[in-house]
């Protein structure tokens, strides 16, 4: 499987890092449910090295749009199933550090073996290529959960904290609405209206896009 277009304009830096998509499948777990789901697996790189934000359901295909670029770093958003279920495996062939803000700790250990390798925090930067990625730690959708902005390319990679239409799912363990619409609210629309979000799932969207539908999230209340 070989990476796919964005599906939105995304730039390349001046040095060449650029964006580029996976999608993998498999089984989301959580409170004794499982659904079928689709994830979208980024890559932030240019042709020397990568940084992999949420390793999904099947390293080889993973392994196979990395190719042979040194992986910088695998970013895990957020510690649910099926966002970290191909880390074990990535990092055993490469020799990366994953990395996971310790507040997710307790869904990561709900289906990982081993610790993670780094401890997220907000404001840490990650360097690939010429251009920085900064995390953005956005709780709700899960208590660690996090975002990784990078204003060089105008992106912000949202996990499952937003997507094209609204916040994630809150309406199981360890998750909270007013949280992550605070979240949201505070440190997510107030970047540029520009930005291109790019979501865990589905097809990406934009920070104006979204933004007007503040208020209607409220009264919808999930």
């Amino acid at each position: 499987m070989s990476a796919t277009p964005v599906g939105r304009d995304v730039p390349t830096s001046a040095g060449g890092v650029r964006v580029e998509r996976v999608v993998t499948s498999g089984l989301f777990e959580l409170d004794g449910g499982s659904w079928e789901v689709d994830n979208n697996v980024w890559l932030l790189g240019d042709e020397r090295e990568v940084l992999v934000v949420d390793a999904a359901h099947d390293a080889g295909a993973i392994l196979e749009a990395v190719g042979g670029r040194h992986v910088v770093a695998v970013v895990c958003t957020h510690g649910h199933n099926d966002h970290v279920n191909a880390v074990a495996d990535l990092v055993a062939e490469t020799g990366a550090t994953a990395w996971l803000h310790p507040d997710d700790r307790v869904l990561w250990d709900q289906s990982q073996d081993a610790a993670p390798g780094g401890e997220l925090a907000d404001g840490q930067v990650f360097t690939v290529g010429d251009v920085e990625a900064t995390v953005l730690h956005t709780p709700g959708h899960a208590p660690g959960a996090c975002c990784l902005h990078v204003p060089a390319l105008g992106v912000l990679f949202s996990g499952d904290t937003l997507f094209n239409g609204g916040p994630g799912a809150t309406g199981r363990s360890y998750s909270d609405f007013p949280t992550i619409v605070e979240s949201i609210r505070t440190r997510l629309l107030t970047l540029p209206p520009e930005t291109v979000v790019l979501t865990g799932h589905g097809d990406p969207t934009g920070i104006g896009d979204e933004a007007p539908h503040l208020h209607e999230w409220l009264d919808r209340g999930h």
